[in-house]
């Protein structure tokens, strides 16, 4: 935009860090001249109100002052207390409070859907509220830094209640405008406004009327005040018509001035003071804010900082900016009430979900003292909800259903702050609000995920915001969304020395915003965006004439027109194939984001979402330190939500419109690209990636065919958390083929996590459960497995789990009746005797099983023993790993004697056979390597100098030079290993 237009407008365009509390209009400023002085205003209304012959209406003047009217109202109002009392104490207005609260206290579908849903008294923390003045709306705020906003705490604070008390001049105050950015509590403030008047905790109204300035905004019949009420609030049908007489002390809501377009002009809006003369709405607004209409009434309206100079200073008594919590203290109480709620964690044991509700609160509360980058986000109160419901998402989601996705809740958000409000109610091109944040915002972050960056200069912002200003139209709508939406979305970066960039208020909310640009088409050159609406004009002209002139040819010698008007049909085909190609551009850009090669060894995505808002525990960065590399592993995962077709439906409520052949068609070019690189071996934290973006596709087809291309499925050092058992099992269940081999090594599962995944588990051929402090209850989980009819599981590793006694017997149990193990691990898992012999007694009845690891066991010689002679009549099993066991050297002599081609089994106890080297001296060696960090290194010292000492014994029984080679190659391995466990090294 040239600086020439720049200079049109009231705000220092050069300045993006002074962002204005609202609009500075460039259209007109007779909204400030009019509020320059109420008292002259009113005389000039009077003049003009005696020249026409019009008396005033009762009261008119009591918002300036008392005069003869008032006094002449006081001593006429004897009968009118007498009717208030009978009119406050009735059956109608009790009638009325009880449906109103039950209106109000109702909670949107979101508080339902994603988390449990809390009333509005359990929850609501008061926002900051700070008195105002209109010269403060219209100039231009100072200096926006997130350090300067906590330093230097609001002045004027009021509270909501306070609202209507004397001004600083002693007059009372009759009508209130409360304004605020997007996102800082304005609807939820005047639901609990109106809940504590239905409960009597705002004692100073008798009587309560919220209108929606929306649902007014829809309304063009003419209507009267009363008949406007009652069709309202049928209840209210006998209290309407003494409304005026009685004296009722009645307070009018007005939510979301910005929707409703009004003129106070006498030639636009006549003056009525009868509350039963039909009207237009906007007029009837426009006379209860003259006070011409109900004088006594008071008003409160909230609006968005652009809409506050629609009505004229001197009919508004206090200016009221929502600050939101702009006070850290607030936060931390929201995140208490909300996240210390009965309930949040589901259906877990109450001591233990308090004590993660507990730890949650705790470590989001050490982040927002840091003062981080989720500070600043969380002084708009939407923002603390989107917290709330992630974390529940994240922490407390035991089963995901189809609906729940964190693009759902990200698109659901967006929703409840937009609800496809229009941007500006007085410009013609009525854009949806979204829709335009979409096409402005969302490319500035399309071009911060594909620089990798996530900050911000004034420049960068002047070329998104800027450059293609062409129309005074235009202008307008960037000044509105300056004003109200831009502080929504960027706020000032906290860290050091970036203090004048900005960034995206949340992090995921970057990637989002670039998602939807890229799905919704904006990603498109000039040519492109011309192509498509020249083939939409010829194609819907073509084919009208086409129509005319086959009719005309019939009678007419013009046979070569329809050949003309069909070649012009060649055009929209050609543009659909471009736009097919875009499409196969949308998807290609999915599967390069999705399967960068320099993310793979990130954490994944949810961990990194858990770790944005609760912070990393440990020393916090020096500032001269080089920063990470920024990931947008989010992005390409967003794309697939966004596409789902709930989310689409959604995102048409916001006029942002995805139509189903676009989402078919770019399902369709994604087999190619995302399916035949998901093939591939992924490691373990991308592969979960992968596994949520099929979830978040919510694409049942597309997943089945992506799933059943995964033979293999390696999660090992995945911390699977509940949300991400649901999310395997969810994807894992669009399929019923089975699985070569799942690795959930070291997942932090229990036995809640093993019930989650028992369908997955039933299909897997091996199933690798080691390191995951599986117990008893575990054990109980996989004896259920075990014996399920359908049960596949031919290998199972249990090794280095707390599993005992008890959990040996439920595993015995389980062998007892299976049909398809044939390998299982016990490889320390604190059996002891007892639980060896446990096993041992079921083993008998198991006719399948070929090999058993009970290795670290602290088994001694009798449990050892018995063991094995119960191998020695089992039909299939042939081989015992009882390895670093307590036995003795008569029992290593029993053991050594045992002979496959006579016995039947083999059993691995130590490096040495006889007088001989162990066939499986390199597995065990291998095994004690692998398992060291998560054994005792003492106790390992022990058995590996046992281990030597035998090995030198055996060497010196032999004569063989051959043999004696081996033994010290052996023993040499052996005391590498010694040497390094000394040293810490291995």
């Amino acid at each position: 935009m040239s600086w020439a237009m720049q200079c049109q407008t009231c705000l220092p365009w050069g300045s993006w860090a002074q962002l204005p509390r609202s609009l500075a209009w460039s259209r007109g400023t007779h909204s400030v001249s009019v509020c320059a002085a109420a008292v002259p205003g009113r005389r000039f209304l009077r003049k003009i109100l005696h020249t026409r012959s019009i008396s005033l209406p009762r009261g008119y003047v009591c918002y300036q002052g008392d005069s003869q009217e008032n006094s002449a109202q006081r001593s006429s109002s004897h009968h009118g207390q007498s009717q208030l009392r009978n009119v406050a104490s009735s059956d109608a207005i009790k009638k009325y409070q009880k449906s109103l609260s039950a209106w109000f206290s109702h909670q949107p579908n979101e508080e339902r859907q994603f988390g449990p849903s809390f009333s509005l008294d359990a929850v609501h923390v008061d926002p900051v509220i700070r008195e105002s003045s209109l010269e403060e709306v219209l100039k231009p705020s100072p200096d926006l830094t997130i350090q300067n906003q906590l330093q230097q705490p609001c002045r004027k604070i009021i509270s909501l209640h306070n609202l209507f008390d004397m001004d600083a001049c002693g007059r009372q105050v009759k009508n209130v405008v409360l304004y605020g950015t997007v996102g800082t509590g304005k609807s939820t403030l005047i639901k609990k406004m109106v809940v504590d008047w239905c409960h009597g905790r705002l004692p100073h109204f008798e009587l309560v009327i919220p209108f929606s300035c929306e649902d007014l905004s829809h309304s063009h019949a003419h209507v009267s005040l009363q008949r406007l009420i009652t069709k309202k609030y049928q209840h209210l049908r006998d209290v309407v018509p003494v409304l005026e007489a009685s004296n009722l002390r009645v307070l009018f809501i007005l939510n979301g001035l910005e929707r409703l377009n009004l003129d106070f002009r006498l030639a636009g809006t006549e003056l009525c003071c009868d509350p039963s003369e039909p009207m237009p709405p906007s007029a009837i607004v426009v006379n209860l804010l003259r006070k011409y209409l109900l004088p006594e009434a008071s008003i409160i309206v909230t609006a968005r900082p652009s809409a506050v100079h629609r009505i004229p200073g001197k009919y508004v008594g206090r200016y009221a900016e929502i600050c939101g919590f702009s006070d850290t203290n607030l936060q931390k109480l929201y995140f208490q009430m909300r996240l210390s709620q009965t309930g949040c964690s589901g259906e877990e044991s109450q001591d233990r979900s308090s004590a993660e509700q507990e730890n949650l609160v705790e470590m989001l509360s050490r982040n927002l003292e840091r003062h981080n980058q989720i500070t600043a986000a969380c002084f708009l109160p939407s923002y603390c909800w989107l917290v709330c419901t992630t974390l529940h998402f994240l922490y407390f989601t035991r089963m995901v259903p189809p609906s729940q996705t964190l693009t759902g809740i990200y698109t659901s958000f967006l929703r409840l702050n937009f609800s496809g409000e229009v941007l500006d109610s007085t410009n013609p091109t009525h854009i949806s609000m979204m829709k335009y944040v979409a096409k402005t915002v969302g490319k500035l972050a399309y071009e911060g995920v594909m620089s990798r960056k996530t900050c911000f200069s004034e420049e960068d912002l002047r070329q998104c915001f800027e450059v293609k200003m062409k129309t005074e139209s235009e202008l307008n709508l960037l000044e509105v969304f300056r004003s109200d939406v831009f502080r929504f979305f960027l706020s000032p970066c906290v860290q050091p020395g970036k203090e004048h960039t900005f960034v995206f208020t949340i992090p995921a909310m970057q990637e989002y915003l670039a998602a939807l640009y890229v799905v919704l088409g904006e990603k498109k050159t000039l040519a492109q965006r011309m192509g498509k609406e020249l083939s939409e004009v010829i194609g819907k002209v073509s084919e009208d004439v086409a129509v005319v002139v086959n009719i005309i040819s019939k009678v007419l010698p013009l046979r070569f027109l329809p050949v003309l008007f069909n070649l012009l049909k060649i055009i929209p085909r050609y543009f659909s194939r471009v736009s097919g190609k875009d499409r196969d551009a949308i998807a290609h850009t999915m599967a390069e984001e999705l399967f960068k090669e320099e993310d793979y060894y990130n954490d994944d995505v949810l961990d990194q979402i858990n770790s944005s808002i609760l912070g990393v525990e440990g020393p916090m960065r020096h500032p001269d330190e080089a920063p990470d590399d920024e990931v947008f592993e989010l992005f390409p995962i967003f794309m697939g939500g966004i596409l789902s077709r709930r989310n689409r439906a959604i995102l048409e409520q916001l006029g942002c419109s995805i139509k189903n052949l676009a989402a078919f068609e770019i399902a369709k070019a994604m087999k190619k690209t995302v399916i035949s690189k998901g093939r591939k071996g992924l490691p373990p934290s991308e592969l979960m990636d992968y596994l949520f973006f099929l979830h978040e596709f919510q694409n049942e087809c597309f997943t089945a065919e992506a799933i059943r291309s995964l033979r293999t499925v390696n999660l090992s050092s995945v911390k699977m958390t509940p949300l991400k058992c649901s999310v395997l099992a969810s994807v894992m269940s669009t399929t019923c083929h089975e699985v070569e081999e799942l690795n959930l090594t070291s997942c932090n599962l229990d036995s809640g996590s093993l019930r989650t995944l028992f369908p997955v588990l039933l299909r897997c051929k091996a199933l690798h459960l080691q390191l995951n402090s599986l117990g008893s209850d575990a054990c109980r989980e996989i004896r259920d497995l075990l014996l399920h009819d359908k049960c596949v599981v031919s290998s199972l590793r249990l090794a280095n789990n707390p599993v005992g006694e008890q959990g040996a017997r439920y595993l015995a149990e389980a062998l007892a009746g299976n049909r398809s193990l044939t390998q299982l691990s016990l490889l320390h898992t604190a059996l002891g005797d007892p639980g060896a012999k446990a096993i041992a007694q079921h083993l008998a009845q198991n006719q399948h099983l070929q090999e058993l690891n009970l290795g670290y066991n602290s088994l001694t010689d009798t449990a050892a023993l018995h063991v094995v002679e119960v191998a020695k009549r089992h039909e299939t099993l042939d081989k015992v790993h009882l390895y670093f066991n307590d036995i003795s050297e008569d029992g290593k002599r029993a053991l050594d004697s045992l002979r496959m081609d006579r016995d039947g089994v083999r059993a691995l106890v130590f490096l040495t056979a006889g007088t001989d080297i162990s066939d499986y001296w390199s597995h065990i060696l291998n095994v004690v390597q692998r398992n060291l960090p998560f054994w005792d290194r003492e106790r390992v010292w022990q058995h590996l100098t046992f281990l030597l000492q035998d090995l030198e014994s055996s060497r010196s029984q032999t004569a063989n030079p051959w043999r004696k080679a081996k033994f010290l190659r052996v023993e040499s391995e052996v005391k590498k290993m010694l040497g390094k466990l000394q040293d810490g090294s291995l």
